[in-house]
């Protein structure tokens, strides 16, 4: 959660130091390009076709375990409810493609290295967006008194990117990511809540047009309709959202995802715009990149701590980690070394833990019956 600061009453007195609101977006679109930001926008807080979309989904149980999505009520979808006095949003993105798609693509489905969301690999987006907007903010309050904001970056009920949409940084695409014309949708989104006036861009509008590229691709069919997404078939929810058990009819077609899933991404033809990030906190880290799955699964606690230190990926914590390393290990290349570290772990403390390195070696010994029939 970002800090929080009391934004003021609606009815406060904001000087804005002879600056118009025209010039005041001019200059804080400026100062974002100056922290970092490949783009910024300005959007009012009218979300009401999101907010009837954001309903049907919870009511369809697509969201699944993820109670977080209908706990907060309309505060997702009318900042004015999450933080009284909010005027307007100042949306931000930064893009993140640590390397050219094609190292990724060649990855899918490698029959021995784990495959790791490319957006994960560096330092936790979380916290480098969040400290630039803090930046950004600080800025805007040498202009503008008394400035009343608060910081978000994907950390709060906020609907991110139909606000960015509004704002015109993308429009959403059918597989629910953000596409921008110009750059594709490898990119992070954040927000200010403002109490400023400030003048709303032109909402971007969609270009996806006959496309059905994100939903053949999808390794377990989770874009059940254009832009229409059953959260509980992503891999990206399976091995990062979800805490116990993966279905077993779904882990054959997660393959060596063990922290997220890019092939919407990755089969974009918008994405073709994409440029390679030039941000040294998204870089790879200790080689996760391009590591062997049994290398991965023999971290003890400690490895896993210190390797994921300031890493997105810390958040589903050990137990989690292991679980899904045992799926990517269940449906690699059978070798002697992926069986040795299978039967490591069968005696492992975990409960989850152990019936996933069952059905990985069960994965394993039906392939060997096969090829022997």
């Amino acid at each position: 959660m970002g800090p929080i600061i009391l934004v003021p009453q609606m009815n406060d007195v904001i000087e804005n130091h002879d600056l118009t609101a025209a010039e005041l977006a001019r200059r804080i679109r400026h100062w974002g390009a100056e922290l970092g930001f490949q783009q910024v926008g300005f959007s009012d807080i009218n979300l009401q076709h999101a907010e009837k979309r954001l309903g049907q989904w919870l009511e369809k149980q697509f969201h699944g375990d993820m109670h977080y999505m209908e706990r907060h009520g309309l505060k997702r979808s009318r900042p004015e409810l999450l933080v009284p006095g909010t005027l307007s949003v100042i949306s931000v993105r930064m893009d993140y493609l640590p390397e050219d798609q094609s190292v990724a693509e060649s990855l899918l489905d490698h029959p021995s290295k784990a495959y790791i969301s490319r957006y994960a690999l560096g330092r936790d987006y979380h916290k480098v967006l969040r400290s630039r907007l803090k930046k950004l903010a600080g800025q805007i309050a040498q202009h503008t008194e008394p400035l009343g904001y608060r910081v978000f970056v994907d950390s709060a009920p906020v609907l991110e990117k139909p606000l960015a949409e509004k704002a015109g940084l993308g429009w959403v695409g059918k597989h629910t990511n953000l596409i921008n014309k110009t750059a594709g949708s490898w990119f992070f989104l954040g927000e200010l809540y403002t109490n400023l006036a400030l003048p709303a861009d032109k909402p971007a509008t969609a270009h996806c047009g006959s496309c059905t590229a994100c939903i053949d691709v999808c390794p377990t069919n989770a874009i059940v309709a254009p832009f229409k997404l059953d959260a509980r078939r992503c891999i990206s929810y399976l091995t990062i959202e979800m805490k116990g058990t993966i279905p077993a009819s779904l882990r054959p077609l997660i393959g060596n995802r063990i922290y997220g899933c890019d092939d919407c991404q990755l089969f974009c033809p918008w994405n073709k715009f994409a440029v390679r990030s030039d941000e040294a906190d998204f870089a790879p880290r200790n080689k996760l990149d391009a590591s062997e799955l049994t290398e991965l699964f023999q971290w003890n606690e400690e490895m896993f701590l210190g390797k994921t230190e300031g890493s997105a990926i810390r958040r589903i914590g050990y137990e989690q980690w292991l679980r899904n390393v045992a799926v990517g290990l269940g449906n690699a290349k059978t070798t002697p070394a992926v069986l040795r570290a299978l039967h490591d772990r069968c005696d492992d403390e975990s409960p989850l833990v152990r019936e996933h390195v069952e059905w990985a070696l069960q994965q394993h010994a039906h392939a060997n019956q096969d090829s022997s029939a």
